[in-house]
Protein backbone atom coordinates (compact mmCIF):
# COMPACT_ATOMS: atom_id res chain seq x y z
CA UNK A 1 0.00 0.00 0.00
CA UNK A 2 1.46 3.42 -0.68
CA UNK A 3 2.01 6.19 2.04
CA UNK A 4 0.19 8.92 2.22
CA UNK A 5 1.34 12.82 2.66
CA UNK A 6 -0.07 14.56 5.17
CA UNK A 7 -0.98 18.32 5.16
CA UNK A 8 -2.08 20.56 8.09
CA UNK A 9 -4.95 23.13 7.07
CA UNK A 10 -2.87 26.92 8.44
CA UNK A 11 -5.89 27.21 11.57
CA UNK A 12 -4.77 23.84 12.88
CA UNK A 13 -1.42 25.05 14.27
CA UNK A 14 -3.84 27.37 16.70
CA UNK A 15 -5.54 24.18 17.50
CA UNK A 16 -2.32 22.41 18.92
CA UNK A 17 -2.37 25.29 21.77
CA UNK A 18 -5.42 24.39 23.57
CA UNK A 19 -4.20 20.71 23.54
CA UNK A 20 -2.49 19.62 26.80
CA UNK A 21 1.28 18.62 25.78
CA UNK A 22 0.93 14.88 26.83
CA UNK A 23 -1.66 14.74 24.92
CA UNK A 24 -0.91 16.22 21.50
CA UNK A 25 1.98 13.89 21.69
CA UNK A 26 -0.55 11.18 20.95
CA UNK A 27 -2.58 12.99 19.02
CA UNK A 28 0.24 13.69 16.81
CA UNK A 29 1.67 10.30 16.72
CA UNK A 30 -1.98 9.15 16.10
CA UNK A 31 -1.95 11.64 13.05
CA UNK A 32 1.46 10.17 11.39
CA UNK A 33 0.26 6.87 11.22
CA UNK A 34 -2.65 8.24 9.08
CA UNK A 35 0.23 7.96 6.66
CA UNK A 36 -0.01 4.28 7.03
CA UNK A 37 -3.53 3.84 6.85
CA UNK A 38 -5.98 7.23 6.25
CA UNK A 39 -9.04 4.51 7.33
CA UNK A 40 -8.16 3.06 10.78
CA UNK A 41 -10.31 1.22 12.49
CA UNK A 42 -12.90 3.59 14.63
CA UNK A 43 -12.55 6.54 11.80
CA UNK A 44 -16.39 7.46 10.95
CA UNK A 45 -17.23 9.58 8.09
CA UNK A 46 -18.37 12.47 8.79
CA UNK A 47 -22.09 13.06 7.25
CA UNK A 48 -22.58 15.60 5.01
CA UNK A 49 -19.20 15.90 3.96
CA UNK A 50 -16.16 14.46 2.60
CA UNK A 51 -14.29 14.53 5.75
CA UNK A 52 -12.98 11.65 8.69
CA UNK A 53 -13.64 11.60 12.11
CA UNK A 54 -10.99 9.61 14.36
CA UNK A 55 -11.50 9.53 18.60
CA UNK A 56 -8.32 10.09 20.74
CA UNK A 57 -10.13 10.30 24.02
CA UNK A 58 -11.77 13.34 24.65
CA UNK A 59 -10.39 14.88 21.32
CA UNK A 60 -11.00 14.21 17.78
CA UNK A 61 -9.30 14.43 14.39
CA UNK A 62 -11.21 15.95 11.35
CA UNK A 63 -9.39 15.26 8.39
CA UNK A 64 -10.17 14.66 4.26
CA UNK A 65 -8.57 12.23 1.96
CA UNK A 66 -7.55 12.73 -1.00
CA UNK A 67 -7.08 8.97 -2.80
CA UNK A 68 -6.09 9.97 -6.31
CA UNK A 69 -3.36 12.12 -4.48
CA UNK A 70 -1.90 10.37 -2.01
CA UNK A 71 -2.56 13.05 0.41
CA UNK A 72 -4.91 13.13 4.49
CA UNK A 73 -5.08 16.93 5.53
CA UNK A 74 -5.89 17.73 8.98
CA UNK A 75 -8.70 19.89 8.90
CA UNK A 76 -9.16 20.58 12.72
CA UNK A 77 -8.48 19.42 15.95
CA UNK A 78 -10.04 20.17 18.89
CA UNK A 79 -12.28 19.21 22.39
CA UNK A 80 -14.94 16.89 21.31
CA UNK A 81 -17.55 19.80 22.64
CA UNK A 82 -15.86 22.29 20.77
CA UNK A 83 -14.81 20.31 17.43
CA UNK A 84 -17.86 20.42 15.39
CA UNK A 85 -18.90 23.85 15.63
CA UNK A 86 -19.10 25.95 12.80
CA UNK A 87 -16.13 28.75 12.41
CA UNK A 88 -17.37 31.90 12.52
Amino acid sequence: MAEYKIFFKRSVWKDFESVPKNTLKNILKVIESLGHNPRPPGCQKLSGQERYRLRHGRYRIIYSIQDDELTVQVVKVGHRKDVYRPVK
